[in-house]
């Protein structure tokens, strides 16, 4: 008879951890969108892996964006929002933004897939002859190329380690049923088909409406995206339903009864304070046992822990006391153009437990009443801006609103009122200085003016030299410059509580729990 063994049995701790072991290869969660557009995909697709990341698996992202512009940099704010600047320079859509903050992630150009930087792969391709004189046809060339594309991109690591990632959650951008993101469709069709269902789950994001005197919460239209979903050969695993208030019971049952999907699969994501919870009403809806099912990821997944999320989350909605900070831009009536300003602010606000009050001033109604703004606008924006705690000036280009931004640099460095100035907010403080401090009257930048004899910013390198002496021996000091000591890139005044420009983006790398410092006290 063997000797029975004395050693002692592994804690459960241990022994599920034995159990768990990395996929063989990354699986796929796709988000798409139904009824219409704007109902959050960029932040389901973020908790979503905010929650699978939580469970203990690596998480990328790929947005798909079906437009022909190769990328979002030369798109107006006005037409699509802000353009998100990645670390390797590439100008993409202010999704991956979302992506980055949620997951602090480091995301590349190439997880940005647009309908032209397709095409324009593939006519590369035909070009050198790699399809061996063929007629090139969306199907299967497109498609194959798409195919490849995300594959690829997949397999890059975005968190820092070696091996890829074990989910890549992929959001395709507008709504089913869209002419233009018909080749992605059925490119997604095809890739669900070779790698198995083991390897590839879809959400579909819908809208619940409700309408009528009592309330009634809508399935029709859900009803309707699912099915044109069906028509083109995706079938959702999961349902997340956006609405006001939280889905009756019966809504989910007839939501699952004619959508084919199990009650439990279908999630709600009503309205919340704020989006810090979205990942934890998918966590209470156990979005993570129907994705870790689908995908067949039981040995590589524990339970989320979230409880860091949940206290930054519910800390938000404890405080009492607000900040007014005057942001002073040129697209202030569309707050998604200076959005990762916006975000920044909120982590720095929170940080210091304080709830930010973003005070939007159109920079032109700060000019003289009688040239661009009606006298009642002006008289607000003014009031608005001497209500103000703080002031911050974005980025942006052009010669729009530049004589009011200078304006209110001007009113921050005579009233000792908190400055940060972004980009073009550096190179409006360096003017400032050098009109109303050094007397040169006709200071400017180039990009606003070529002609102008004083040209105290040039295209490159940007704060033209000649000027810098006098500028610091004004107390204007560049405590920052690149490599070479010619491109100016931090700048403080002298002898002011907090007065700072940057001609770098800070509000990109800033993330929920570490605020980018010249957001918070410029790390000093």
């Amino acid at each position: 008879m063997a000797e029975e063994d004395s050693r002692p049995a592994p804690a459960p701790a241990a022994e599920e951890e034995a159990e768990r072991s990395p996929p063989a290869a990354t699986k796929y969660v796709l988000i798409t969108g139904g009824v219409v557009s704007g109902l959050g995909k960029g932040v389901t697709a973020s908790s979503v892996g905010v929650v699978l990341k939580a469970c203990g698996l690596r998480v990328t992202c790929i947005k798909i964006d079906p437009y022909l512009n190769t990328d979002a940099g030369t798109m107006s704010p006005f037409e699509h929002g802000e353009v998100f600047v990645l670390d390797d320079g590439g100008e993409v859509d202010l999704d991956l933004g979302n992506y980055e903050r949620f997951l602090d992630v480091t995301l590349t150009r190439d997880n940005n897939i647009t309908t032209g930087k397709i095409y324009q792969s593939v006519i590369e391709k035909e070009r050198k002859g790699d399809y061996l004189g063929k007629t090139v046809q969306v199907v299967p060339h497109v498609t194959d190329e798409i195919k490849q594309w995300i594959q690829s991109v997949s397999s890059v690591p975005v968190d820092g380690q070696t091996r890829p990632a074990d989910v890549c959650v992929i959001e395709l951008g507008g709504t089913v049923g869209d002419i233009e993101s018909m080749p992605f469709i059925e490119a997604l069709r095809q890739l669900s088909f070779s790698l198995g269902k083991d390897n590839f789950c879809l959400i579909h994001v819908s809208l619940v409406p409700v309408l009528g005197v009592v309330g009634e919460q809508k399935t029709k239209p859900t009803q309707h995206s699912v099915r044109e979903l069906r028509a083109l050969g995706l079938t959702p695993d999961l349902l997340a339903c956006r609405s006001a208030q939280p889905l009756i019971g019966s809504v989910k049952e007839k939501l699952s009864q004619f959508c084919h999907v199990p009650v439990e699969n279908i999630l709600n994501i009503h309205d919340v304070p704020n989006l810090w919870h979205v990942p934890l009403i998918l966590r209470n809806q156990k979005v993570h046992e129907a994705i870790i099912k689908q995908l067949n990821l039981a040995r590589s997944a524990g339970p989320p822990d979230l409880l860091d999320w949940t206290q930054m989350a519910e800390s938000y909605d404890d405080l009492k006391n607000s900040v007014k900070i005057a942001l002073v831009g040129k697209y202030t009536n569309l707050t998604d153009s200076y959005l990762s300003v916006v975000k920044a602010l909120l982590h720095a606000s929170v940080a210091c437990s304080l709830k930010p009050s973003i005070q939007w001033i159109a920079a032109s109604d700060l000019e003289d009443a009688t040239s661009t703004s009606a006298p009642d606008a002006h008289a607000k924006a003014w009031e608005t801006l001497k209500g103000s705690s703080c002031i911050l000036i974005p980025g942006g280009f052009g010669d729009r609103g530049i004589s009011g931004m200078i304006l209110a640099a001007k009113y921050a460095r005579e009233n000792k009122v908190p400055y940060l100035g972004i980009c073009l907010g550096m190179q409006i403080s360096v003017i400032e200085m050098s009109r109303n401090v050094l007397g040169l009257k006709d200071a400017d930048s180039e990009e606003f003016n070529s002609k102008t004899p004083t040209r105290v910013v040039m295209y490159m390198p940007e704060v033209n030299p000649a000027y810098v002496a006098m500028l610091e021996n004004a107390g204007l000091h560049f405590v920052g410059c690149d490599e070479s000591g010619k491109r100016m890139e931090v700048v403080e005044l002298q002898d002011h509580p907090f007065y700072i420009g940057v001609q770098f983006h800070p509000e990109f790398k800033s993330r929920p729990r570490r605020p980018s410092p010249p957001f918070t006290d410029g790390g000093r």
